[in-house]
């Protein structure tokens, strides 16, 4: 499967956004569905995931408490992570990933393919 994440951009701090990763060759419907973002300088990281169906999600604890949302459509072979109340710690590449097996993990070597990432930028 390939996946073309797109929707970053430069927001002000408070301002949200809503990421977008399009899906295209295997059923889109066969994948687990995560988020993850990498600041300058640390680790690719955890954000969340969405099971197959889209019925249970799965957050890191800085993206639960309704601050990020994951959702999918099947339909249309996209999977959505909407941010509100961005803040400048949120700066990051975020890349969304497949996952072939059914747990909506939060370690990078379980999901099988990755997209290229988008920039969010968020200022002060």
């Amino acid at each position: 499967v390939q996946l073309q994440a797109s929707g970053g951009g430069l927001v002000q701090a408070g301002g949200s956004l809503r990421l977008s990763c399009a899906a295209s060759g295997r059923a889109f419907n066969s994948y687990v569905m995560g988020w993850f973002r990498q600041a300058p300088g640390k680790e690719r990281e955890f954000v969340a995931a969405i099971s197959r169906g889209g019925g249970v999600t799965n957050y890191a604890d800085f993206a639960a408490k309704g601050r990020f949302a994951i959702s999918r459509n099947n339909a249309k072979n996209t999977v959505y992570l909407q941010m509100l109340s961005l803040t400048p710690e949120d700066t990051a590449i975020y890349y969304c990933a497949a996952d072939l097996s059914s747990d909506l993990g939060y370690r990078t070597d379980e999901y099988d393919y990755w997209g290229q990432g988008t920039l969010v930028t968020v200022s002060s």
